[in-house]
């Protein structure tokens, strides 16, 4: 296939979306819900993130993800700090290919951040968010997308249901186990960087969910279509159940909605149609909302913004609705129960079985060895009583005179 110059100009802005998506989108949506004392160790966690996790995709991470299979596991180590400039990926250069790669790589371990905050050493959270990049992401990567052994298995996962949602929901909710609770849980900064942080993510997913389609064309036109569809859907339903029980519509709850209908599409909008895409929306909203209010509670653990109760529950949701949805008149071949394909059920629930196992004891064996060489994961406590800014970054988020 010849290089498109339209497919490439949508892949370089759908690149740019998602950047927005992590800086700021990602760091606001995390930090209206952070104490203000913590605020600019939030944003300090996603910024430094993609500088780290930027560096080490360019240099290694691609190439173990995208480069040549190995025996199904991964890839090999041909494009380590080199893509040939006249290679191809579809219609498409490969250096734009990898680069949009990159972004998705760098917001999956932003995404764990949102479990930690208020009380994770920044060195910590340095060396985990390396470790984890390389010997978790860039391996299910390829188990997924690269040619490994899960998409020779059949696994539909269009723009990272597995990948990138329930890989680091379980890895956040493991993370936040080993840190333990938080001291005391304060007021969180402003619900409008949150919505503002809301507003900014659903932009930018559309870059994350329609740029995965590789191209400018009809499909790209479906997964506009459904991921749109599926936001509104799960913000309305998350709202409408907040404000039955709590007797309050609000704003962190309609944005929190639009995300988690946001993730439940994600590894579906490439294969099912709109009625579906609403279906998977309106139940995404109202699982993300039993997530942070009564799962998390039964669970008994201090994931402080609710990364597994947004994107680990609804990703594992959306990668079910992609098994009962998957539409043939979508993508030929592609086909769900509900469609006569029964398997694709048990198929996508092996996928989500084999990732949760896979980054639940790499995130332990990670964790502990970030844990030994930084003397522990968790800051002093008198740093966590007078704020990550002030003690560990010498700055506040607002300086107000």
């Amino acid at each position: 296939m010849p290089l498109i110059p339209g497919d490439t100009a949508w892949l370089i802005v759908a690149t740019a979306l998602v950047i927005l998506m992590t800086l700021p989108g990602l760091a606001l949506f995390y930090g209206g819900l952070t104490p203000n004392k913590n605020l600019v160790n939030t944003f300090m966690m996603a910024f430094t993130t993609f500088c780290l996790v930027g560096i080490l995709w360019f240099m290694v991470g691609y190439s173990l993800a995208f480069g040549p299979d190995i025996g199904g596991l991964i890839g090999g180590l041909s494009k380590v700090i080199y893509i040939p400039k006249d290679s191809l990926v579809g219609s498409i250069p490969e250096t734009v290919f990898a680069s949009f790669q990159m972004t998705f790589a760098v917001i999956t371990v932003v995404l764990i951040s949102g479990a930690v905050i208020e009380r994770m050493k920044f060195s910590s959270w340095v060396i985990f968010a390396v470790l984890w990049a390389l010997f978790i992401y860039s391996p299910l990567a390829h188990w997924v997308w690269g040619g490994g052994w899960l998409g020779k298995h059949g696994e539909l996962d269009f723009a990272g249901g597995t990948v990138v949602h329930i890989s680091a929901g379980i890895s956040a909710l493991i993370l936040a186990s080993l840190l333990g609770h938080r001291k005391r849980k304060e007021l969180p900064s402003s619900p409008i960087l949150t919505a503002i942080g809301a507003g900014l993510l659903l932009v930018g997913w559309i870059g994350f969910n329609v740029g995965s389609a590789l191209a400018a064309n009809f499909l790209a036109g479906v997964a506009l279509v459904t991921t749109l569809f599926a936001a509104a859907a799960g913000g309305i339903s998350w709202l409408f159940l907040e404000w039955y029980k709590t007797k309050k519509p609000t704003l962190v709850g309609v944005s929190s909605g639009i995300v988690a209908g946001l993730v439940g599409i994600t590894p579906a909008c490439g294969y099912v149609d709109m009625l579906a895409a609403f279906i998977i929306g309106l139940v995404s909203g109202i699982l993300g909302f039993l997530g942070v209010t009564k799962i998390k509670t039964m669970i008994g653990k201090d994931d402080a913004l609710d990364v597994f109760g947004i994107h680990g529950i609804c990703g594992i949701w959306g990668s079910i609705a992609t098994g009962l949805f998957a539409n043939p008149k979508i993508q030929e071949g592609c086909a769900g129960l509900f469609y006569g394909n029964p398997k694709q059920v048990i198929i996508q629930l092996e996928g989500i079985l084999i990732t949760l196992i896979f980054c639940a004891i790499g995130t332990f064996v990670i964790a502990k060895v970030v844990s030994v060489l930084t003397k522990g994961l968790r800051v002093d406590p008198q740093i966590e009583e007078y704020g990550l800014d002030s003690e560990v970054h010498g700055e506040k988020s607002f300086n107000l005179y």
